[in-house]
């Protein structure tokens, strides 16, 4: 079961997916078109596997690790059926450093070297997880190809010739040392999601959502400003369109932390809507191996899988040429077994090799006519621990994020309180406690409106609209290609927060002493607030604090002159 394949005389790729008695079944990763009986299949002995080495970085693969760069060249724009291609190049020289010495006794994950994949990613040569013994022979510092012998290890009385690169099966999780708690935020500079719905570093997180409502450049926003050391994107059964703006884009985009391109620390696994469903179905395995693999050198990885429904839909399809049993709308019956193999890969571990890395998966979902009940969305939510409920009228409305505040959820929130408690402020959960009141507060006065109007309300709770206003306006909702209010580090959000929350409370005192909202909302200082987001740079905190005082003073004096 699960051997690779070689098919007919053009050596289609495929895989062993049941066997029944003296037949076996196997499924193409290729258009299948012209095979007649009699064509003969060579077995390789092993799984579908993936190519683990320097040369990943920047590349752009296909579902099964075919570099398309490089078939592009050899075929033109069209992928001939059969074309093979190294998923690393053979030819190219990497300098490398040794980190360890001749009567080492080495373990698997260990890190036997070093060389520079790109200015941005130190890769790590790592002992594949199988091997352990001792060193007989390591190479010198010096430049080598990922096909030459850099070390020799003595293991069970056997020598075992190690390279700069080894391979893995992607459907089997690689090994680590232990979990640890996921107590630090992967910070992405989207408000909405940093503030009110935070991922853990090691988390796993779905963006469910209709048509059009944003969920590919809210995966983009994420792949471009969060935090992460490595960013693997997986465009898994998308529209042409949508991956071609991926490949334009990224290798333009500069990160944000060196100026250097983007793509020095980004992996790109495009399989879109017009590739063979079979290599659609492997692609999320293969991008999640690539993000373990990194996450044992110990770094910080986010995959990005757009969208686990087309993968679902890969899975359907299959399953329907086996004639399996079919379970709802279609699905196969193990559907959330896959689905829980796969966002239970994501962790903040202890590697083998003592160093500490995480994996964080946030998958795509895309539910038909945007119904959350559908199957692949209901299985999903019992497997992640943040949940961005995409909002069809938000986006509409041009909302964006248009991430719902009231459907969306986050159970990180305990655990990484006490990172923003330290690095930005101990008051962080108060105002955060108090901002989704004041925004469920005006779900619920919504009904009351839509009968009677906003000016029957009292003005407490007339406040509450307006403030609930500043919140969804000013702070929740973010330009993307706004250079200021593109991204935002976490002590801007915070402060800008702080100033919503503070105005809140002093206009409400304001309110209790017999004075008018008109009057409060007259205040220059409310349209501050509404523009400080694409005002005020992330350079220039400052200037946040002094908007701060300007609201105190102003409602100060409006007290004063009610006293």
């Amino acid at each position: 079961m699960h051997e690779m394949v070689a098919v007919g005389k053009e050596r289609l790729r495929g895989e062993i997916i049941r066997i029944e008695r003296d037949t076996a079944i196997i499924q193409v990763y290729e258009n299948t078109s012209g095979l007649k009986p009699g064509e003969e299949v060579i077995g390789t002995g092993r799984p579908l596997s993936v190519e683990l080495g320097p040369g990943l970085i920047g590349n752009i693969y296909d579902g099964i690790q075919r570099p398309l760069t490089i078939i592009k060249r050899q075929t033109g724009i069209f992928i001939r059926r059969g074309v093979e291609a190294s998923a690393l190049p053979r030819n190219r020289r990497w300098h490398f450093i040794p980190r360890m010495k001749v009567g080492d006794k080495v373990f698997g994950g260990e890190t036997l070297g070093v060389v520079a994949e790109s200015s941005l990613i130190e890769h790590k040569i790592l002992v594949p997880p199988n091997v352990q013994g001792r060193i007989a022979d390591i190479a010198e510092e010096d430049e080598y190809t990922i096909e030459e012998s850099i070390a020799t290890v003595k293991m069970n009385g056997e020598t075992r010739t190690l390279k700069m690169f080894h391979t893995w099966p992607v459907r089997r999780p690689r090994p680590y040392g232990r979990r640890i708690p996921p107590e630090t935020p992967l910070i992405t500079g989207q408000r909405v999601i940093d503030t009110f719905f935070p991922i853990a570093k090691g988390g796993s997180a779905a963006i469910p959502g209709g048509f059009g409502t944003g969920k590919t450049i809210t995966q983009q926003q994420l792949a471009k400003w969060s935090d992460a050391d490595v960013i693997i994107y997986v465009g898994c059964g998308e529209r042409g369109n949508e991956i071609v703006d991926i490949l334009s884009t990224f290798p333009e985009l500069k990160d944000p932390k060196s100026g250097k391109p983007l793509m020095e620390r980004t992996i790109i696994i495009a399989n879109t809507s017009n590739m063979p469903v079979a290599a659609r179905e492997a692609s999320i395995y293969t991008g999640v191996t690539i993000g373990e693999y990194y996450r044992d050198m110990g770094y910080h990885v986010a995959l990005m899988a757009d969208s686990t429904s087309r993968w679902a839909e890969a899975l359907r399809e299959i399953s329907g040429r086996l004639e399996e049993m079919p379970a709802e709308e279609g699905f196969p019956s193990y559907l959330p077994t896959r689905l829980g193999e796969f966002y239970e890969r994501a962790g903040a571990v202890e590697t083998l090799g003592g160093e500490v890395g995480s994996l964080s998966i946030i998958g795509a979902v895309s539910p038909p006519g945007g119904d959350f009940s559908e199957p692949v969305t209901t299985h999903t939510k019992r497997f992640i621990r943040v949940f961005w409920a995409l909002d069809k009228e938000l986006a509409d409305a041009r909302h964006y994020p248009a991430i719902n505040w009231i459907l969306s959820y986050s159970e990180y929130v305990d655990e990484i309180s006490e990172w923003w408690s330290k690095n930005v402020d101990k008051e962080w959960w108060r105002y955060r406690s108090e901002a989704m009141r004041i925004l469920q507060r005006e779900d619920e006065l919504k009904e009351i409106v839509k009968l009677v109007g906003p000016e029957a309300l009292p003005d407490s709770q007339r406040l509450i609209l307006e403030v609930a206003r500043m919140l969804r306006v000013g702070f929740l909702q973010q330009n993307a290609l706004d250079p200021i209010d593109t991204y935002s580090t976490p002590l801007k959000q915070f402060k800008m927060l702080k100033i919503i929350i503070d105005f809140y409370e002093g206009a409400k005192k304001i309110i209790e002493r017999g004075v008018p909202i008109f009057r409060v909302l007259q205040l220059p200082a409310v349209a501050e607030i509404m523009r400080m987001k694409s005002e005020i740079p992330n350079d220039k905190i400052h200037l946040l604090d002094e908007i701060e005082l300007r609201v105190k003073s102003s409602l100060a004096e409006l007290e004063k002159s009610v006293g």
